[in-house]
């Protein structure tokens, strides 16, 4: 990974007063889309008489390591690393920060943005980049599992399933809502896997069998599926939220879903849900298993350990005036 020079500001002319941005962007992205937002960040920047310095990465493999060096920079020089990306990019750029401990900048360019949502961050890439300017870093919760951070949800069984389906529809037809929704119909009518967890709850030996455990720290993702209030209200401070569905049939698995679609999932009774400070969850039978963190699949050993993490995220987050409604 090379960093780019400083675009016609330097960073010596700042010192002391407010803190450069080293830029990380998503490279799995066309080359023609990252320039035009390169440029368009540049001149948000060069307005504002802002340093800023693009991190330049060869590819999606090299996002991790760019990330790292990125980091490291800018706790050495008290500044502020900036994910361009969706989730699943800003995932990675925040597990350098969180490590490093240095600052995020987020400026949301995915599908669904909940994290940047969740903190009312603009999903106008230019807008993003000017509330970035004005922000100040505040501590937010994030989600661990066995040493990996999350930022929304992770997860075991179905959902990781359905998430490696969609992205393989999304290079065959296209990243559009319908071909996700496709997707999802196929994977659910395709899965027959029951995952048995063993764990322990309010102080009893619990053992389920469910097609899927997912984890959420994000409210904005959880009130809208429907979970109860009670469970969502807790998301957030010191707890994390762990979502289970019964083991059913095809039929009532659409049905979930679609229950979730509309924000009403919290009202199945095929589904249980629960706050937590910490999960242990042993997976009888399964030495290794994928997981999900964010959008980003990957293979983990159980068992899975889940919780706040042991410190804080430190966000840029917006001024209470600059923040944007959660649409």
């Amino acid at each position: 990974m090379q960093a780019a020079q400083a675009d016609d500001i330097s960073a010596d002319t700042v010192a002391g007063q407010v803190p450069e941005l080293l830029v990380v962007s998503n490279p799995g992205s066309g080359a023609q889309d990252g320039q035009a937002r390169r440029e368009a960040l540049a001149t948000v920047f060069r307005e504002q008489g802002r340093a800023f310095r693009f991190i330049d990465v060869d590819g999606p493999g090299d996002l991790e390591e760019a990330s790292r060096r990125a980091a490291e920079e800018a706790r050495g020089r008290k500044g502020v690393i900036v994910a361009v990306g969706g989730d699943g990019t800003i995932n990675t750029v925040a597990q350098a920060a969180w490590r490093a401990g240095c600052a995020l900048g987020v400026l949301p360019q995915g599908t669904f943005n909940l994290f940047g949502r969740d903190h009312g961050i603009a999903q106008d890439l230019e807008q993003a980049a000017r509330m970035l300017l004005r922000a100040r870093p505040r501590p937010v919760a994030v989600g661990e599992v066995n040493g990996r951070l999350f930022l929304v949800n992770a997860s075991v069984g179905l959902y990781p399933q359905l998430l490696e389906d969609r992205e393989v529809f999304k290079q065959q037809f296209g990243r559009r809502r319908w071909v996700a929704v496709l997707a999802g119909l196929v994977t659910i009518f395709e899965w027959r896997r029951q995952l048995t967890l063993e764990f322990e709850r309010d102080g009893q030996a619990v053992v389920v069998r469910t097609p899927t455990l997912f984890v959420g720290n994000n409210r904005l993702q959880l009130e809208r599926i429907g979970l109860p209030a009670e469970v969502v209200a807790r998301v957030g401070e010191g707890e994390l939220a762990a979502v289970m569905a019964r083991p059913i049939g095809t039929g009532r698995m659409v049905l979930l879903m679609l229950r979730g679609a509309i924000g009403r999932l919290g009202e199945a009774e095929q589904v249980d849900s629960f706050a937590f400070r910490s999960l242990t969850v042993k997976v009888v039978g399964m030495r290794k298993l994928k997981l999900a963190a964010d959008g980003e699949v990957g293979v983990m050993a159980p068992p899975l350990r889940f919780s706040v993490a042991s410190r804080p995220l430190l966000l840029m987050v917006p001024r209470d005036e600059d923040r944007v409604p959660v649409a």
